[in-house]
């Protein structure tokens, strides 16, 4: 079976004159992405190819049945249900884009059974963990806090906030505004409150384009040096260990936690589906207003 590259696009990676019909269906779903989605994506079916190829199972003669035991091969190693429910998940959409590509007579994956995934029950940033973060990135440098406040005061992930750039800032019906590629490329402008506003300004002095974020070598911030910024800033502050999506969690938890409607933090989030903002407002686990304090008060009322 072809080797997928994870340097290369999904055209590279499939010469089409050599491929099977398999293959083709392949390259034809991972067209559609890029990135690191892409990478995930690749990584899902080549596991899932060899894992067929070792059973003798031809990749579009499979039954709900063979995928089944797919799951239970997954399930065996130990892999985590989250990254079971992945893996399944890019198989999933594989079979149902063969089935509208009509490779298929029907998709064998649209009634599989998918383990159950619950939210985690990690502490997640609470605003006065969010504020001594913010606080402490001060104490570094203009760099590190404008990163920290595009993360966690504007709930961008970590790859949006390195790919920001000067020429992108503007004003907009009296705000200032900044344009950036979200995920799957698509482009969005996001508001800046004063203070984001602010430590950008300070962040980029004089210059008038080029990465709003430098490293100290003066090249663009990248994943892994912003990875390593905030934990330093987290370590700092007496926080633990802290990494960039913990800052996006915080933004969009603490959004919740002021009452700002559930689809007003979707749209901030840029979430396409609200069933994702949903699973941060059930790891909130705000006990403040938990029933059973409404239950005694009610009781002892009576």
């Amino acid at each position: 079976m072809t080797t997928l590259n994870p340097t290369t696009t999904a055209m590279e990676a499939f010469g089409w004159a050599q491929l099977d019909e398999a293959e083709q269906a392949a390259a034809a779903f991972l067209a559609r992405y890029s990135g690191r989605t892409l990478e995930s994506y690749r990584h899902d079916l080549l596991t899932y190819f060899r894992w067929t190829s070792d059973v003798g199972i031809a990749v579009l003669e499979a039954t709900r049945p063979h995928i089944e035991l797919y799951r239970v091969a997954l399930e065996e190693r130990g892999l985590a249900p989250s990254t079971i429910d992945r893996r399944l998940s890019t198989v999933c959409g594989f079979y149902r884009f063969a089935h509208i590509d009509g490779r298929v007579t029907s998709n064998p994956a649209q009634y599989v059974r998918r383990p159950k995934v619950y939210p985690t029950e990690g502490h997640g940033m609470d605003r006065g963990e969010l504020g001594t973060f913010l606080f402490t990135a001060e104490r570094f440098d203009h760099a590190h806090t404008a990163l920290a406040v595009l993360l966690g005061l504007n709930g961008l992930r970590v790859s949006e906030a390195c790919g920001t750039n000067v020429e992108d800032l503007a004003l907009e019906r009296g705000h200032r505004t900044l344009r950036i590629l979200g995920k799957g490329n698509k482009p969005a402008v996001i508001p800046l409150v004063p203070r984001t506003a602010r430590t950008i300004d300070r962040a980029i002095e004089e210059r008038h384009e080029g990465p709003i974020v430098l490293r100290r070598d003066g090249q663009r911030l990248d994943r892994r040096t912003a990875h390593r910024w905030i934990k330093s800033i987290g370590k700092r502050a007496g926080l633990g260990f802290v990494h960039p999506h913990m800052l996006r969690s915080a933004f969009i938890m603490a959004a919740l936690d002021a009452g700002v409607p559930l689809r007003d933090v979707q749209i901030a989030a840029r979430h396409a589906d609200p069933r994702t903002t949903t699973i941060y407002d059930r790891r909130r686990e705000n006990f403040d207003r938990h029933a059973a304090y409404v239950v005694v008060a009610f009781v002892a009322g009576g």
